[in-house]
């Protein structure tokens, strides 16, 4: 997003598209040592987490870290 192209620019993150790409060979050597199948590219995928877009999922973590914060604070 423009935010993350934003951080790239000024030196602070870096090129998502050439980790991704970096992190899909390595994903996909591992996947094959373990004789396992990906996915096929380009179907739907849960998205938006950076913009606070989450599954319902998320909830039971959040519950659960609440709670160790209320519980030991600082």
């Amino acid at each position: 997003d423009a935010l993350d192209q934003a951080m790239q620019a000024d030196g602070i993150a870096p090129d998502l598209a050439e980790l991704q790409q970096k992190w899909q060979q390595h994903v996909t050597e591992v996947m094959r040592e373990a004789t396992l199948q990906l996915p096929a590219a380009g179907l739907w995928m849960q998205g938006g987490g950076k913009q606070g877009r989450h599954t319902e999922h998320l909830g039971y973590l959040l519950a659960e870290m609440q709670f160790l914060q209320r519980t030991y604070p600082g």
